[in-house]
């Protein structure tokens, strides 16, 4: 593979393109309706391509931003132009538009909201303090609305959302710690540079707090049994010493992030896969 072909996928971040179809498809399974396979697969790849188009639009506003913080991307480094990253990200937002058009009225609804917040995050949202993490935090959550959406049962799924949206949120804050210089330098105002880098850990640390409290509410209410219980409580373990890890190395705890946000999915999965048993 040349270095413009890995340029291309590396724009996508298959990583996080897989990861987020994975969440709309847990919350296509969670919402647990039947004979809906087909919906839930379309509803995934859908999500897949309208990751990849809003991390390369991503990459093509904050190409200088880039080039301080991540040198090493696609378009710093000079394996994609501006223009060909710009067109990539056309041609997958295409895809997910078609194939959004196959779902349910809501299904879509959530789709088009998303495709245009994608759009609008980098261009108006990024630089404003807390409000490009509030963004990115629904757009997370509503992968799991999205999925109960596409096989009709978006209810069931929200508190799954409401629970990835606030740990998303801590994240986020974590990571424009971790950008803060690249920020400061283009001049972008998000969280830490308005409050200060300790302060904005501290809201992040607040917003995944609330999340923890109410995470055993679906095994409370009785939606799911002690299986459920008992992986949820790793996940915010996990996330919870990422917080207490991102005051010496926000790089390190924003990854870690990634993996207990993903054990938070795989509770809600067992917990509904315990249910079919």
């Amino acid at each position: 593979m040349n270095d413009t072909a890995r340029g291309v996928v590396e724009l996508a971040r298959p990583g996080n393109c897989v990861a987020a179809g994975l969440l709309t498809a847990t919350g296509a399974f969670v919402a647990g309706t039947e004979g809906a396979a087909v919906a839930a697969a379309i509803a995934t790849v859908t999500t897949a391509f309208a990751v990849a188009a809003g991390n390369a639009i991503n990459d093509y506003f904050d190409r200088d931003i880039d080039a301080i913080n991540q040198p090493d991307r696609p378009i710093p480094r000079g394996a994609v132009s501006a223009r060909g990253a710009l067109a990539v990200s056309a041609g997958w937002f295409a895809a997910a538009v078609a194939l959004a058009l196959a779902l349910p009225p809501l299904a879509l609804a959530i789709a088009a909201v998303n495709l245009a917040a994608l759009v609008t995050y980098t261009t108006i949202f990024k630089g404003t303090p807390g409000l490009g993490n509030l963004l990115v935090s629904y757009l997370v959550g509503s992968t799991f609305l999205f999925g109960g959406a596409a096989v009709g049962a978006p209810r069931a799924v929200v508190v799954l959302a409401l629970l990835a949206g606030l740990s998303t949120f801590a994240r986020e804050v974590i990571k424009d710690v971790e950008d803060v210089v690249g920020d400061r330098e283009e001049g972008l105002t998000t969280l830490p540079v308005a409050v200060g880098e300790d302060r904005a850990l501290w809201i992040a640390t607040g917003a995944l707090v609330v999340a923890v409290v109410a995470s055993p509410v679906p095994y409370l209410t009785g939606t799911f049994g002690v299986v459920y219980l008992l992986v949820v409580a790793v996940a915010d373990a996990v996330m919870l010493f990422a917080c207490y890890e991102s005051f010496a190395n926000p790089t390190a705890a924003q990854q870690r992030f990634k993996y207990g946000t993903l054990l938070a999915a795989l509770a809600f999965v067992v917990g509904r896969a315990a249910l079919l048993v």
